[in-house]
This record gives C-alpha cells, sequence and structure tokens, in this order.
C-alpha cells in the first residue's frame, strides 16, 4: 500500500516506521517546509493518505484529499466544530475519512470500559466524576481530543451530567463545577506521551480507571492499521468502527 503522509514531525516519523515495518511505502511526505506539495496529482500517487497535521491545517487538507479522491485517515484534533460539514462532504463525494481522537488500540478498549461504567454508576448517584489528562507542553490543544471523548461518553451514558468544562492548570480555573457537569483538568507536563484517568468520588471511597501511554508508538501503529482497514471502503468513519466491541 502506497501511503501519503501529512504532517510529517515527530509523530509521522514514528508512523513511517510502522508503515515500513507492515510492508507499505511513504510516496509522499508533508511537513511545513513543503507545503506547495500537498496537490491533487501528488496525492494520486499514493492509495491512502494519514493526516497527523495542525489543527489549523487540518480543514483544508482534508478537502485536498477530497479532492484527489484518496482515502484519509485524520489523527489530527481540534476541528470537530466543522464535522457534521465534513462529513456532508465526504458522502456526497462518495470519499472516505476515518477519524478519531486517539487511534492506540488500549485507548479504544478504554473508551470502551469507560462507557460501560458510565451505565453502571446511573445507579450510584453517590459518587461524582472527573476527568483528569496529562500531556507534553508541545500539544496545542486543552482538553485533548481524547479527554473531550471520554467526558462526551460519560454525558451519553450518565443521566446527571450534561456538559463537560475543562480547567488548565496555569491557565484557567474553574471555582464552581456544577453538578451536570463533567470536570476535565489539564496538564502540560514536559515529555509526557499521553494519561487520561476517570475518577469517580464518593465520600467513602473511590474508583479510578486510568490509561497511561509510555510512547507514541501506540498511536502510531493503530494509525497505520487505521489506513490498512480503510483502503477500498467508501464512507465517513470513526476509530470506533474498527472495533467490535458490541
Amino acid at each position: 500500500m502506497n501511503i501519503a503522509l501529512i504532517g510529517y514531525g515527530k509523530m509521522g516519523q514514528i508512523i513511517e516506521r510502522f508503515a515500513l515495518e507492515r510492508g507499505h511505502e511513504v510516496v509522499l511526505k508533508i511537513s511545513a517546509g513543503n507545503l506547495d506539495e500537498l496537490t491533487v496529482s501528488n496525492l494520486r500517487k499514493a492509495d491512502v493518505a494519514i493526516d497527523f497535521s495542525t489543527p489549523d491545517t487540518a480543514i483544508k487538507n482534508i478537502y485536498t484529499c477530497f479532492d484527489a479522491n484518496i482515502p484519509l485517515v485524520v489523527g489530527t484534533t481540534g476541528w470537530y466544530g466543522q464535522l457534521q460539514e465534513i462529513k456532508n462532504e465526504c458522502l456526497s463525494r462518495n470519499t472516505s475519512l476515518l477519524y478519531g481522537s486517539n487511534f492506540s488500540i488500549g485507548v479504544n478498549l478504554f473508551f470502551h470500559i469507560n462507557e460501560v461504567l458510565a451505565k453502571i454508576m446511573n445507579d450510584y448517584p453517590a459518587y461524582d466524576v472527573q476527568v483528569e489528562e496529562i500531556h507534553h507542553t508541545q500539544k496545542l490543544d486543552a482538553p485533548s481530543g481524547t479527554a473531550m471523548t471520554i467526558a462526551e461518553a460519560i454525558i451519553d451514558n450518565l443521566d446527571r451530567k450534561t456538559e463537560w468544562v475543562n480547567e488548565l492548570e496555569g491557565q484557567t480555573e474553574i471555582e464552581v463545577v456544577k453538578q451536570d457537569q463533567v470536570l476535565i483538568a489539564s496538564q502540560r507536563i514536559e515529555n509526557i506521551p499521553g494519561t487520561h484517568t476517570v475518577l469517580y468520588s464518593s465520600e467513602v471511597d473511590e474508583i479510578e480507571i486510568k490509561h497511561t501511554a509510555h510512547s507514541r508508538a501506540g498511536f502510531a501503529l493503530g494509525a497505520v492499521v487505521a489506513a490498512e482497514w480503510l483502503k477500498n471502503k467508501q464512507g465517513f468513519y470513526n476509530i470506533s468502527d474498527i472495533f467490535n466491541f458490541k
């Protein structure tokens, strides 16, 4: 399979390593220094594209891949405010896109456990819940897309919660979190690939589930697996569609 990498930074280089190990070829590498090479003609050399770029370039990259009619895996977050627009465009053009806030297999197992636990906790109103996330200082968005996915799954499955709010250590502080809100507490610490915790607390005890990434390798491998899955498909998909948790 020929792969175009859009966003050839640290993550892109790890994705390249896994792609080569799995017998694929990287035919296009786009970084900040050669953005002009992200063209329809260059993209058509590939069977699939993988985007791990930046939130401010993701939408443009998506539309260029649509123009080239090339399947696209999007690991970039921070653009989900335009998700419905992109979905409509994808379906109307009969092309394909798979997106996700986190491509790690372990994190997607964690997502499923989080949903199941939230449903169970409907019967135990004494417990309040919050989400904590820690990432490296180079991460541009807060909260992380993974943390938002976790919080939104809690809201979808725990009747007493209706929205999430974010507190970024050192920059924003929320004095009072309302009973129907899920707090996402964010920290940025050097050299932390990603740690996500869901904490249910009562007066007598706490229940905690936690995922800790040891490196970016899990995200990169998951992106290549997603690209393999997406090839020759049409439609608009989420990373959860790859897994058969139901």
